[in-house]
């Protein structure tokens, strides 16, 4: 079985960032990127705390804005857009209150939404990009194929689907509700609802390429989708690791759009 490890992948682009970021320097421009929440959930934090850290390893400036309100967060976004030092935004997900995600999003100047949520501007999803990089750079050949994606949700299920399907890849949707045991008919699965354990081996088939986009705190640990029994088995064709799958080559991506909107 092929662990699709996006560590890696993820380094080799680091350093060519790197060496970009210097040269905008010389130019007397300094990417910025400034990040937007209103929690402090272990997964944001942590999430943000990776960022921050990728940010210092190749020479982009992180700001990370605490704001507690709707009207906080919705001038925290006003006031970045109006920044000309700030070459990137984003609104850390989830909020505290799901129903302010769009009108705090939609705020975002399309210039500047490098984690591609808004849908205005020139960036796709970042976490999407990242699940194609991943599998690309492992060699996964989708044409042909019959994808599962579960979750429809704005980060990763919902910009993927689009993505793929503009592509002309045959993708289906599962949403809550939908019948799970009929992934086993599926060459593909992507998982990315956040609902720990949702995934159990006997809805997976033989041959499966599975990737574990989902997260979750569960006593205070990370966890993706599937339940820890698929980990053990050696009949399928690709699998996500438990930590560095995905999440690496997200940071990747976001950061390769904060250089891009920079130039």
């Amino acid at each position: 079985m092929k662990i699709l490890d996006g560590r890696e992948l993820a380094g080799f682009v680091k350093e060519r960032q790197r060496q970009v970021v210097l040269s905008l320097k010389s130019e007397k421009k300094t990417p910025k990127l400034v990040i937007i929440r209103n929690s402090d959930n272990p997964v944001i934090m942590k999430y943000v705390g990776l960022k921050k850290q990728y940010g210092e390893d190749i020479g982009v400036e992180v700001s990370d804005v605490f704001a507690g309100s709707l009207e906080e967060l919705k001038t925290s976004v006003e006031s970045a857009n109006k920044d000309t030092s700030v070459s990137g935004i984003i609104v850390q997900l989830p909020l505290s209150n799901a129903e302010w995600t769009d009108e705090v999003v939609s705020l975002i100047a399309p210039e500047k939404d490098v984690d591609g949520l808004s849908g205005k501007g020139k960036f796709d999803s970042a976490t999407a990009t990242a699940i194609n990089w991943l599998l690309s750079g492992h060699n996964i050949e989708l044409s042909g194929k019959k994808i599962a994606i579960v979750g429809h949700g704005r980060l990763v299920g919902k910009p993927l689907e689009k993505m793929w399907s503009d592509s002309g890849l045959s993708v289906t949707v599962f949403h809550r509700g939908s019948d799970f045991s009929q992934l086993k008919d599926f060459d593909v699965v992507v998982t990315a609802t956040g609902n720990p354990h949702l995934i159990t081996s006997e809805m997976i088939a033989s041959g499966t390429v599975v990737v574990d986009a989902g997260t979750a705190s569960e006593g205070g640990v990370i966890v993706g989708d599937i339940n820890e029994e698929i980990r053990g088995r050696n009949d399928l064709l690709a699998l996500t690791p438990k930590i560095g799958g995905v999440g690496p080559l997200t940071v990747t991506v976001l950061f390769e759009n904060v250089v891009q909107a920079t130039k």
